[in-house]
């Protein structure tokens, strides 16, 4: 599981793709949504944002729409067939064959073969008319509602700025029922597949439009984390996502849980754990000034943190308290997972690397 903040990531992908840049000459503009991913050897070792389970196979997520999967606990990798070569940041199935994966310039992708190979369901151009449309009808059929009036205006905005707003996680609690979260309060709901898609932006407490870096379950709850300290669960009953304040102000980047206990991390080291809930929230620390970006649960049901720097963090007594664990080398992370009894398999600016877990 991960997210870093998507400004952080825009400016970390622009930088490490600068030296491989090279001008073209009489040539024309080609959209990334429109060009496969290249196959390249060196893609394992590029920069990677997303990591997922697809039953025992690992499937990983990143730049230039580089999507690849691992049938041997991430010894060895294969690259899939991906139609776009869009930047790419997040990934998730809900089982063995069915995974989603999204990513920038709107784009949410579908895979029926355990991540193998992929088909394009959605993008930024199809963002704002969908929204356009939606909200309209909403509109049409409550003329009093601002919130509503308001969205059209966004949607119409959305519509002719075209495919520039990124999708920044996914989670399908099915094959069938899902959710895709992203900047600026982009939030969508599917209920066969992703084959349609419905906006869900009047559904959130989110006023200022703040940025979605994370969607994931906890203890029973569903959450979205996001900037200035925006933490949200879903009330089932009224179909909302309603605001589960922390009384912190920073951004969070993940979510992590288990059977009684949620945690929401982000920056400066941030944690805070919710024992009930989500009806109120502690603060764990963790003495570590720098931002968490992302976290997993161990096969013995230890809790894992990771931060942007490297840093490992564990945890024997279901969040309470976290212990530093010493490493010989350390690089950034941005997703990681268990990859056995005691490994966990990380990404990012290095592509995939394993790490033992005492």
């Amino acid at each position: 599981m991960n997210i870093l903040k998507w400004a952080q990531w825009t400016a970390l992908l622009v930088a490490l793709s600068a030296p491989f840049c090279r001008p073209v000459v009489a040539q024309g503009f080609v959209d990334v949504l429109d060009t496969p991913a290249q196959i390249s050897p060196f893609a394992q070792h590029g920069l990677l944002v997303g990591l997922a389970g697809a039953g025992e196979r690992l499937v990983a997520v990143g730049q230039r729409g580089h999507i690849l999967y691992s049938d041997d606990r991430g010894q060895s990798w294969r690259q899939a067939s991906v139609p776009v070569s869009s930047d790419l940041v997040a990934v998730q199935f809900p089982t063995a064959s069915h995974g989603w994966a999204v990513g920038h310039d709107g784009v949410v992708l579908h895979s029926a073969d355990g991540g193998a190979s992929w088909q394009r369901q959605f993008d930024g151009r199809r963002v704002g008319p969908v929204m356009l449309q939606h909200y309209r009808e909403l509109a049409r059929a409550n003329p009093d509602d601002e919130t509503l009036n308001a969205l059209v205006g966004e949607a119409q905005r959305m519509t002719e700025e075209g495919a520039d707003k990124p999708f920044l996680d996914v989670w399908f609690e099915s094959e069938r029922v899902g959710y895709i979260v992203g900047a600026f309060n982009l939030i969508f709901r599917t209920e066969d597949g992703g084959r349609s898609w419905t906006p869900w932006m009047e559904r959130t407490d989110n006023p200022s439009a703040l940025n979605l870096h994370a969607i994931r379950p906890a203890d029973g709850e569903l959450y979205i984390a996001g900037e200035q300290g925006l933490l949200l669960k879903l009330d089932r009953a009224s179909g909302r996502f309603e605001s589960s304040p922390t009384g912190y102000a920073g951004s969070f980047f993940g979510l992590l849980g288990k059977p009684g206990v949620a945690l929401v991390f982000g920056l400066r080291g941030n944690v805070f754990r919710s024992v009930d809930a989500g009806a109120s929230w502690g603060q764990v620390e963790t003495d570590l000034p720098v931002s968490i970006t992302a976290g997993t649960l161990l096969a013995d049901g230890r809790l894992a943190l990771l931060s942007q720097a490297g840093h490992l963090l564990l945890s024997r007594d279901d969040g309470a308290s976290f212990q530093l664990q010493p490493q010989a080398a350390m690089a950034p992370v941005a997703a990681a997972q268990a990859s056995g009894p005691q490994a966990l398999l990380l990404v990012g600016t290095r592509g995939v690397r394993q790490l033992p877990v005492q």
